[in-house]
């Protein structure tokens, strides 16, 4: 591995696991999971956050082309430090109780418009019945897609999602891919296995305040780093 793809590689898995851990689609994988088979909210889920990351990474990796590498380096800068300063804002502000608390309530508007009851009582059957079901059908069952859709739409324009763009544009796209696949799949199968529980335990404010100052490193770096 070349210290470009490693350098990527590293600040992108640190910067998605700090930014990740008690966010919403976090606490929505880990409600789902309370609720549906849990391999198929995992997969669900975490092919959604690997389709945004891939995704965020081309934008990225295109946008020096489309802008000056001179522009791309001073936004990427301005992002990590603005980024920086809204996780700290969050840390003093918002409460992971909140977030749990108005994820849950989401969710159960939306499994009570879809007769939530009736699924809950022949949720046994159900999971008899799917794992019956052949490969193919089970890949496109509505819970699989139900969280793919929750997550991906959840991630859209979320912080992290504009910090990896910014993050491909500055380092190696390919590291920013791989650190940020394999802290993806980090948090979200610690949210699928105990998530509520796990969330219930760790301070949001610490991890806000741990993803803040990683953000505002990461902004102080590059902005003494030259432009290639």
């Amino acid at each position: 591995m070349s210290l470009s793809v490693a350098q990527g590689f590293t600040k992108s898995l640190a910067m998605t696991v700090l930014s990740e851990i008690g966010d919403k689609t976090f606490f929505a994988a880990a409600i789902l999971a309370m609720r549906h088979p849990r391999r198929l909210v995992l997969s669900g889920c975490l092919g959604a956050l690997i389709v945004m990351t891939i995704l965020s990474a081309v934008v990225g990796w295109a946008a020096p082309n489309l802008v000056s590498r001179k522009w791309t380096h001073h936004i990427t800068t301005l992002l990590f430090l603005g980024f920086g300063v809204w996780s700290l804002w969050d840390a003093f502000h918002d409460g992971g109780a909140e977030d749990l608390d108005e994820v849950e309530a989401q969710l159960d508007a939306d499994l009570k418009a879809n007769g939530g009851a009736t699924k809950q009582k022949n949720q046994d059957s159900d999971d008899l019945k799917k794992q019956r079901r052949p490969l193919l059908t089970q890949f496109f069952s509505p819970i699989l897609l139900k969280a793919f859709s929750i997550t991906f739409f959840g991630e859209w324009g979320d912080k992290s999602q504009l910090a990896t763009i910014g993050l491909a544009a500055d380092e190696n796209p390919l590291g920013v891919v791989l650190g940020g696949i394999l802290g993806q799949a980090l948090c979200t199968t610690a949210a699928v296995l105990g998530g509520k529980s796990l969330a219930s335990s760790i301070s949001e404010r610490i991890v806000a305040l741990a993803g803040g100052s990683l953000f505002i490193v990461f902004g102080i770096q590059s902005f003494l780093s030259t432009v290639q």
